[in-house]
């Protein structure tokens, strides 16, 4: 779909549903003693030094992580200024600085350790704009409720049944595939397959963001998303300017229910790419035994789909569980994200309200990142992908576990132990395992 295109469709769907909505003389009703912010502004402090141990390497590739022990570290400053131009209506720009470099270089493992980590580093810190969306709030009937004023979000009030339209430049999983235990790597997990579902390649540049629309029909049990982002280029390139040429289409329906008194969500994601991108098998057909693969010279216009289970059940006030299970089409390259072509991971998140630290989190988790027959005949002849090939490949499956325990500090300031054990690093059992120990602080203001 061209870019005149996409405009249009999307016009039309705007148009159809603010029209229909207001047709039905829809209003928001504010809560009493509610005060519409205007505006508003945030910030947060990051900085994550993660070390991990020496580990078995009898040969390693240029994606390989490095097998000696050593300690890399990330800082990142963000500013959220938000403003509301109309009611309804919320526009957010997220400038930030970044500084430094996840382990070798972000590469050596599918389920990379640190979600504060980018696949680009630098000594020096750095600007740049993330997030810069307009989100529409469309009311439709029913009672309504109270917004707390936080980063992303002017407090105020909405009706709970409503349509919410973003668009502009922000990350598929600021919508998408949330989770309320596993989710942030700024306060729980660090794990990359375990903040997202592992195997789901969403669109993104190489920090994570790109251009797109999302719409979500909002209702007081269930909530319906779609969404059409930006691609890029080439496989994990970087994201300029909008440019629809190749495009991500994604889709998720959430259920919110109780449990035993208890509150639970499912969601359930598809998810298409429709872009240039290679097949291992003919990659390595190709190539033959002479050579190691290039997938790169067996690209063509094709689809590569995913789909992804997420749950999160809360067992007491102080204890909860999560799941996720995700697949995706194991026959093509990995786009965006990482070599993952199915995911299982799970785990569970326990307040300190037992020995009266009730801002402390302690959290456990386990991961199984599994590839495809195609992907690990590509990888064993020596094929490189965005994050992992080693030269060669004795498969099994990258099995992870993590655990944290976050201190609060102080009001907005919080430190995180983090410990992660890995075995068969891009899933080879010829390397590692590897121990990754990390101490995160984190500052909201």
């Amino acid at each position: 779909m061209n870019n005149k295109k996409l405009l249009i469709v999307s016009t039309f769907v705007l148009y159809f549903t603010i029209g229909s909505t207001y047709a039905a003389g829809e209003t928001p009703v504010p809560v009493e003693n509610t005060i519409e912010e205007s505006w508003a502004v945030y910030g947060q402090i990051t900085n994550l030094s993660q070390k991990h141990s020496s580990f078995r390497s009898p040969y390693s590739g240029i994606n390989s992580l490095d097998a000696r022990g050593r300690t890399e570290e990330t800082t990142d400053i963000t500013l959220y200024a938000g403003v509301r131009p109309w009611p309804g209506a919320q526009i957010w720009l997220n400038p930030e600085i970044d500084q430094g470099f996840g382990l070798s270089n972000t590469v050596g493992i599918a389920g990379f350790p640190s979600g504060e980590a980018y696949k680009v580093g630098a000594n020096r810190p750095y600007l740049r704009l993330p997030r810069a969306f307009l989100r529409q709030l469309i009311p439709l009937a029913g009672e309504s409720q109270k917004l707390d004023s936080a980063a992303n979000q002017l407090g105020g009030s909405a009706n709970e049944n409503n349509v919410t339209v973003t668009v502009g430049k922000f990350s598929v999983t600021d919508i998408f595939d949330t989770n309320s235990y596993s989710h942030d790597p700024r306060v729980d997990f660090m794990n990359w397959s375990l903040i997202d579902s592992g195997a789901i390649d969403y669109a993104a540049d190489a920090w994570g963001f790109t251009y797109g629309a999302a719409v979500e029909w909002n209702e007081n049990w269930w909530s319906l998303r779609v969404g059409t982002f930006q691609l890029s280029s080439v496989p994990n390139g970087k994201i300029v300017k909008p440019d629809f040429s190749q495009y991500s289409f994604v889709t998720e329906f959430e259920s919110r229910y109780q449990w035993q008194g208890h509150p639970g969500k499912a969601k359930l994601l598809a998810l298409v790419n429709r872009a240039r991108m290679g097949r291992y098998q003919n990659a390595v057909e190709l190539t033959g035994t002479n050579s190691p693969p290039d997938i790169a010279l067996v690209r063509h216009t094709a689809s590569r789909a995913g789909i992804a289970l997420n749950i999160e059940q809360e067992l007491q006030k102080d204890l909860s569980i999560f799941l996720r299970i995700s697949g995706a089409d194991g026959s093509k390259e990995a786009y965006e994200f990482t070599e993952i072509n199915r995911s299982l991971a799970a785990g569970v998140s326990l307040k300190g309200e037992r020995w009266n630290r009730h801002e402390d989190t302690f959290g456990l988790a386990m991961v199984n990142n599994y590839l495809s027959g195609a992907a690990q005949q590509y990888f064993r002849a020596g094929g490189v992908g965005i994050l992992i090939g080693d030269g060669a490949l004795r498969y099994g499956t990258e099995q992870i576990a993590e655990t944290y325990y976050s201190v609060k500090i102080a009001n907005g300031l919080t430190a995180t132990m983090d410990y992660q054990h890995i075995n068969h690093p891009a899933y080879n059992q010829d390397r590692g395992p590897v121990s990754i120990y990390a101490l995160r602080l984190h500052a909201e203001f």
